[in-house]
């Protein structure tokens, strides 16, 4: 049986590194990261592109199902609405797979610290801060799995997601 993870969480929460190392410690592993589905310039949030990265995201993750390779689907986005993680989900033949619904949080400090250092090097914009503090409290409403990340490592949260697919 295969697993799918969707892994959500805040802008500097840990996920892209999280799920990097899950895909490292999982057997025939492949991750997907939403924010390539939609890496443009100028980025455009409008009615079009939404529906365009879902599509994206949703095309991807099917074909990754779809092929007797892989075991383990991790995806990981900015998901702080439950909409969003149906959206993704419909669509996609998840018979004979394990779903993983997780959020991925941290305290505002420890958020706030992780976001101020992308931006003194020049990884993120400055408006990251206030955008992903303003969005944690969303995702304490989603029907998720939450996992801190505070004072972990990525490869203690990915040891973490595993850990679910054993239960």
């Amino acid at each position: 049986m295969k697993n799918l993870y969707l892994v959500g969480g805040p802008m500097g929460v840990g996920k892209t590194a999280a799920c990097r190392e899950l895909k490292s410690l999982l057997p025939n592993s492949v991750f997907l990261d939403g924010d390539w589905c939609w890496d443009a310039s100028p980025f455009q949030v409008t009615e079009e592109t939404k529906a365009m990265v879902t599509d994206n995201i949703r095309h991807l993750l099917g074909n990754f199902l779809g092929c007797s390779a892989y075991e383990n689907v991790i995806f990981c986005w900015v998901m702080d609405r439950q909409e969003i993680i149906y959206d993704v989900l419909s669509g996609l033949d998840t018979a004979g797979c394990r779903v993983h619904l997780v959020s991925l949080l941290a305290g505002e400090e420890t958020l706030r610290g992780r976001l101020e250092e992308d931006i003194r090097r020049g990884l993120r914009e400055p408006g990251a801060v206030e955008n992903s503090l303003a969005r944690l409290p969303l995702y304490e409403k989603l029907n998720t799995r939450k996992i801190d990340t505070g004072g972990k490592t990525p490869r203690e949260v990915a040891e973490a997601l595993a850990a679910i697919s054993k239960e």
